[in-house]
């Protein structure tokens, strides 16, 4: 064997070593992220004997469907329906509305360098330093207890995000390409469709799923501002808290109906959010 082939093979079981060891550890660091959504899963399909037990039990004996059954029939499900058309609607038109102003800021350069850094600070106030004026202008227009209140208040609060990412995006698009469709006869409206969008698709889709997520767990304006009528699925949660009792299952079962739009959203755009993430918003 050569001296070469002799050096080779130490280096060799080094590196498969330091694989192995990189391995285990990303194994290890995936079990402690996943288990507090396993234990939530499990919590929901327990008995409530099981659930107080002690020791704590790791696997139900059989599968028990009857909290979510509650669910259903006692309406608690429609607070899901609730937030599902909130965060919906919101996240749509402040997608159309923050796309709109972010290609103004990014080719037109509106408001000059300063006025980017001006929106996106609207979005670091925290929501409790204001969400009793918005409460009394609420009470004014009749809105509370209501969808139009709450989309209305979620555009507003999420527009900053909105256009401060998707400028980041229009310009990482070269302006040579859209000017080269304005010059060969296409308007501004359709280098938009036939250029800008499709280019950005990757940031609008990041975008949107994490304006979604935002809505969808925003806790403070939605238990402020909602009564009974439209209720969210992060206030109806708290209701389960009590301070003579705390009814675990109804938490576990509802918390893993919750996640299910917020699980299937990510799942189908994980690839746009992937390299979303590592595009011009970074820079922006």
């Amino acid at each position: 064997m050569s001296d070469a082939a002799i050096h080779r093979k130490p280096l060799f079981g080094r590196t498969r070593r330091r694989m192995t060891a990189r391995f285990a550890v990303a194994v290890l660091i995936l079990i402690i992220f996943l288990f507090p959504v396993y234990w939530l899963f499990i919590t929901s399909l327990k008995s409530a004997a099981e659930i107080f037990a002690r020791p704590p039990v790791w696997y139900p004996a059989e599968f028990n469907l009857r909290t979510f059954a509650v669910l259903f029939k006692d309406g608690d499900v429609w607070a899901i329906y609730n937030s599902l058309i909130i965060a919906s609607v919101s996240t749509v038109v402040a997608m159309v509305l923050g796309t709109a102003a972010a290609y103004s800021l990014a080719r037109f350069k509106t408001g000059g360098q300063n006025l980017a850094i001006w929106i996106i600070s609207q979005r670091m106030i925290p929501p409790i330093v204001i969400v009793f004026p918005v409460f009394l202008m609420f009470v004014w227009f009749g809105w509370i207890d209501s969808y139009v209140g709450l989309i209305l208040l979620y555009i507003a609060f999420n527009l900053p995000y909105v256009i401060w990412m998707m400028r980041g995006y229009i310009e990482d698009i070269p302006i040579e390409v859209e000017e080269s469709a304005l010059t060969d006869g296409c308007s501004r409206w359709q280098a938009l469709r036939k250029i800008v969008f499709p280019m950005a698709r990757t940031g609008i889709f990041a975008t949107a799923v994490f304006t979604f997520i935002f809505a969808w767990n925003e806790f403070v304006f939605a238990m402020i501002l909602t009564r009974t009528e439209v209720l969210t699925f992060p206030v109806l949660v708290t209701h389960y808290y009590g301070a003579q009792s705390t009814f675990w299952a109804k938490i576990a079962a509802l918390s893993v109906l919750g996640t299910l739009p917020v699980f299937f959203a990510v799942a189908t755009l994980q690839r746009f959010l992937v390299r979303g993430i590592s595009m011009g918003a970074v820079k922006g």
